[in-house]
């Protein structure tokens, strides 16, 4: 008799007991983005900046742009938040951070980050990964442990970045 992934026989019957494991294919996403990004909450100083990206945020949750697959927020501690983005590919999350609400936001959290502080990494499935960190003490992430370097000349974009990590890596 046939068993399925979740042990249940043709019959519906359960055929084994104890944990459920599952696995993803991914084949169909070839290009698939992963990012990771953080934001710190310094003091109350920082509520705008907060407000302003909750709004970005809760936008693109209900009108989702082109590529991405989907999007989840967590915490790393009480005043650290963590969200996590699935991309398409490269080239819709860069058409997604030249444009608004990320552009805008970006835009003004550079001229005044309010005591904040944030950061991004981005792991490419065809290779290379990049990150930027403002204003973020504690380095976390891969400023954890790799070289730090000025985001500048050939590093000053994240598809720069990324293209120099892939090419580094060959």
């Amino acid at each position: 008799m046939p068993i399925d992934v979740y042990g249940v026989s043709e019959r519906g019957k359960a055929m084994q007991s104890g944990p459920v494991r599952e696995t993803v294919d991914l084949t169909g996403y070839p290009d698939l983005v992963v990012v990771l990004l953080g934001f710190r909450i310094g003091s109350l100083r920082t509520l705008p900046a907060l407000i302003a990206i909750g709004r970005g945020l809760r936008t693109i949750r209900h009108d989702p742009p082109d590529g991405l697959l989907r999007d989840e927020q967590f915490l790393f501690g009480w005043n650290h938040l963590g969200i996590r983005q699935y991309w398409r590919d490269p080239a819709a999350l860069e058409r997604f951070t030249r444009t608004a609400p990320h552009a805008g936001w970006w835009r003004d959290f550079l001229r005044d980050t309010r005591g904040a502080g944030f950061w991004h990494e981005a792991y490419h499935a065809r290779g290379g990964m990049e990150a930027i960190y403002v204003d973020m003490p504690g380095r976390p992430g891969l400023a954890g442990f790799a070289p730090i370097r000025a985001p500048v000349g050939p590093f000053m974009s994240g598809s720069d970045r990324v293209r120099a990590d892939a090419a580094a890596r060959r």
